[in-house]
C-alpha cells in the first residue's frame, strides 16, 4: 500500500465526485462543481470548447477522457478540447511562460510538471484553486491525494492550492525476464517485485546476463539505458534519485527540499553524490575508465549521455536492451512490443546506494525513485474561468482517475485507488501494481522552489561534464555547490 499519511478507516473525508452528483442532484451538482468562482468571467458563450494543453498520449485517448468527465457531472454544454504539447517537460514549460507572460487567454488549462509548478504559482501567473474548487474537492485532495504531489501544486508560503494533481509518476526498472531466467536468475523466487536489491546487486547482475547474451558485440546493444542527457530530467530525476539511493541530497535533510531558500546547506560535494557519478561513469565505459568506481562493471555506453526519456526507452521495447529505467507509461508500449512477447517482460523497483536509514540524511538511503506527475492548472486569462473549473472538479472523481488509469496508465493521484483496483480493469498496469506500490512508498520529490528553474540547468550541466569526464566529480561538484550557493544568496536578498 502506498503510504499517504492519512488515515482511511470508515468514510473518508471527502467524496467522489459521482456520490456528490447522486447526493445532490443535477441543480446541487452544477452549483457544487462550480465552488465558490468570484473570479474571472463566467460560462462564456458556450460556442468555443475548453482547451487544456496535455501530452499527445492524452489527444489519442480524447474522446474516452471527456466521456469519464461527463459521466462524473460535467456540464455535457462544456465543450474539452485536448491539445497535443511537446514531450519534453522543459520544452513545454517554455511554451507556457510565452503563452502566460503574452497574457493570452489560451489554452484554459495547463497540464504542468509537478517540477515546475511552484515557480509558476511564485509569480502569480496561476489561477488560486482554493478560491475556486468546492469544499468537498479540497477536502478530498487534502485528505485522500498523495500528499508529496499536492505539496508540489501548493504555494508553499500559504499551502493554498493553485494545480490539481492529475498522474503522479514514479520509475521503476523494466527488464526482459526471459534472459533474466535464461541466465539462471528466478524473480518470482527472489521476489523482485518487491524487494529492492542494490545497485551492486544490480550490476553484477546484469553484467552477467548481458555477457551470457555475448555483451555489447551479441544482439543486445545494451544491459541497461537510463536517462543521462544534459537536460531537465537528469537533475530533476535520474540523478536526484540515485544520489538519495546512496545517502546523498542536494541540499541535506528532505526537510529542505522546498527552501528556505538561502538558509539550508548545500551538499553535493560530498562521498555520496560523488560516488553516484562514479558508478554511472563504470556503467558507461568500464571500471578502468577515468573517474571510474572500480567496483561497477560496465553495463552500457556512452549512448547515455544522449538519452531522455523516448530515445532511452526505443533500444528496450525494440528488443535492443535487456534493462532500462523509465516511466510507467513505457509500460503498455512495451507489452505492445513486436520484438518480445509479453510474458517475457517484468517490471521491479529501482536499486538502492545504501540501506533505507543509513543515509546521510534524512530521507536518504534505500530505493528512490523520482516522483514526477502533472498538475491541471487554470490560466488567469482564460475567459470561461467557471467552466474550467468545473473541468477541474470533474478530474476529481475515482472513476475519471480509473478510466484514464486504464485507458493510458495513468497513476491515480488517489492511492487509495490505485490500492483497490482490480487488475483486470485497469489495463497494461494491473499485473503490476505491487512494484508499483512498492515505488510509490519510497519517492523522492524535487527540490521545486523559485530557484529550482535556474539551479536545474547549472545541476545537469555539471553533472553531464562529470559523466563525460570533463570535469573530475570533485572538481564538477565543487563547481556546482559554488553555483548553487551564489543562485541561493542572489534570491535570498
Amino acid at each position: 500500500m502506498v503510504d499517504t499519511g492519512t488515515e482511511h478507516e470508515g468514510d473518508r473525508v471527502g467524496v467522489s465526485r459521482r456520490r456528490f452528483i447522486e447526493a445532490t442532484g443535477a441543480a446541487g451538482a452544477a452549483v457544487g462543481l462550480a465552488g465558490c468562482s468570484g473570479g474571472g468571467g463566467g460560462g462564456g458563450d458556450g460556442d468555443d470548447p475548453i482547451q487544456i494543453t496535455m501530452d499527445g498520449e492524452w489527444e489519442g485517448i480524447a474522446d474516452t477522457v471527456t466521456d469519464s468527465l461527463y459521466e462524473a457531472g460535467l456540464d455535457e454544454d462544456i465543450e474539452v478540447e485536448i491539445l497535443p504539447g511537446d514531450f519534453e517537460s522543459g520544452a513545454r514549460q517554455s511554451e507556457f511562460t510565452s503563452a502566460l507572460d503574452a497574457g493570452r487567454s489560451s489554452p484554459d488549462i495547463f497540464m504542468m510538471d509537478s517540477g515546475w509548478t511552484i515557480p509558476f504559482i511564485a509569480r502569480g501567473q496561476l489561477v488560486n484553486l482554493s478560491e475556486e474548487l468546492s469544499s468537498e474537492t479540497l477536502d478530498y485532495v487534502e485528505n485522500d491525494y498523495l500528499p508529496s504531489a499536492v505539496n508540489t501544486a501548493s504555494d508553499p508560503e500559504s499551502g493554498d492550492l493553485y494545480g490539481l494533481p492529475l498522474f503522479p509518476d514514479y520509475p521503476v526498472m523494466h527488464y526482459r525476464k526471459d534472459l533474466v531466467e535464461e541466465a539462471g536468475y528466478d524473480p518470482e523466487g527472489e521476489n523482485w517485485a518487491t524487494e529492492p536489491m542494490s545497485w551492486q546487486e544490480f550490476a553484477e547482475m546484469a553484467a552477467d546476463v548481458w555477457e551470457q547474451n555475448d555483451g555489447e558485440d551479441g544482439d543486445y546493444e545494451y544491459a541497461f539505458t537510463t536517462q543521462a542527457d544534459n537536460y531537465v530530467g537528469l537533475a530533476c530525476c535520474t540523478f536526484s534519485e540515485t544520489i538519495t539511493s546512496f545517502g546523498g541530497a542536494y541540499f541535506g535533510d528532505h526537510e529542505n527540499l522546498f527552501g528556505p531558500i538561502g538558509d539550508r546547506p548545500i551538499t553535493v560535494n560530498e562521498e555520496p553524490v560523488l560516488d553516484t557519478i562514479r558508478m554511472m561513469r563504470s556503467f558507461m565505459e568500464g571500471p578502468d575508465a577515468e573517474y571510474a568506481h572500480p567496483d561497477f562493471p560496465q553495463i552500457s555506453t556512452t549512448d547515455l549521455l544522449s538519452f531522455t526519456e523516448e530515445p532511452s526507452r526505443e533500444p528496450f521495447t525494440s528488443g535492443n536492451a535487456i534493462f532500462h529505467r523509465n516511466w510507467p507509461y513505457a509500460i503498455p508500449l512495451n507489452l505492445d512490443s513486436e520484438d518480445f512477447d509479453a510474458e517475457d517482460y517484468d517490471v521491479m523497483p529501482l536499486p538502492y546506494g545504501v540501506e533505507a536509514g543509513e543515509g546521510e540524511y534524512e530521507g536518504t538511503g534505500g530505493p528512490a525513485g523520482a516522483l514526477g506527475g502533472w498538475h491541471l492548472t487554470i490560466n488567469p486569462n482564460s475567459e470561461r474561468l467557471d467552466d474550467a473549473v468545473q473541468v477541474l472538479e470533474a478530474f476529481a472523481n475515482e472513476e475519471v482517475m480509473e478510466s484514464n488509469f486504464a485507458e493510458g496508465g495513468y497513476l491515480p493521484p488517489d492511492p487509495s485507488v490505485t490500492e483497490n483496483a482490480d487488475p483486470d480493469d485497469v489495463g497494461a498496469l494491473g499485473d503490476f501494481l505491487d512494484t508499483l506500490a512498492v515505488t510509490g512508498e519510497n519517492t523522492v520529490p524535487r527540490p521545486v522552489t523559485v530557484a529550482w528553474p535556474d539551479q536545474s540547468p547549472q545541476v545537469a550541466s555539471e553533472v553531464s561534464a562529470a559523466y563525460q569526464a570533463e570535469k573530475s566529480p570533485e572538481d564538477a561538484m565543487s563547481d556546482l555547490e559554488s553555483s548553487l550557493e551564489d543562485l541561493e544568496s542572489d534570491l535570498a536578498e
